[in-house]
């Protein structure tokens, strides 16, 4: 399975979020990252719409978490900002054209494994991927030291 940069994006801004623990420009993620700016900005707006970020104009504004990193669990970030659940064209009930649907045990495995996919990612926090030695060299990458 492949994530979208949307979904890639996401959970870099989040992980950056909680790294900083302080409010934040765009302009910093996108510096930090190397990423367009512009393709950031939807993808904040739909963090802070979903509660996940909050998001402050003008002066002392910025971005900030808008919850706990612990109440942030990754797999519902990634179904959330996935746009198509769907891994194969049998999948979507609405387009499928399949001649075999019905017949076919690919659909059966194919399903077992986006939901193990998921169930796995949910058993991690937004607070798992950044704390420890892990989120010390993440730190150390994105904000160095001015």
């Amino acid at each position: 399975m492949r994530l979208s940069l949307f979904s890639d994006y996401a959970l870099r801004v989040l992980m950056f979020a909680a790294l900083k623990g302080d409010a934040f420009s765009l302009s910093e993620v996108a510096e930090a990252y190397s990423i367009s700016r512009h393709h950031l900005v939807k993808v904040v707006n739909y963090l802070a719409k979903l509660g996940y970020l909050e998001t402050r104009r003008g002066r002392g504004g910025g971005i900030s978490l808008g919850m706990p990193p612990e109440a942030i669990r990754i797999g519902m970030v990634v179904r959330r900002t996935e746009d198509t659940p769907f891994i194969v064209e049998c999948f979507d009930k609405h387009r499928n054209t399949c001649p075999i649907d019905g017949s076919c045990r690919l659909k059966g495995a194919l399903a077992q494994a986006v939901n193990a996919f998921y169930e796995t990612l949910d058993r991690h926090t937004l607070r798992d991927l950044v704390s420890g030695s892990a989120g010390k060299g993440m730190r150390e990458k994105l904000m160095p030291r001015q």
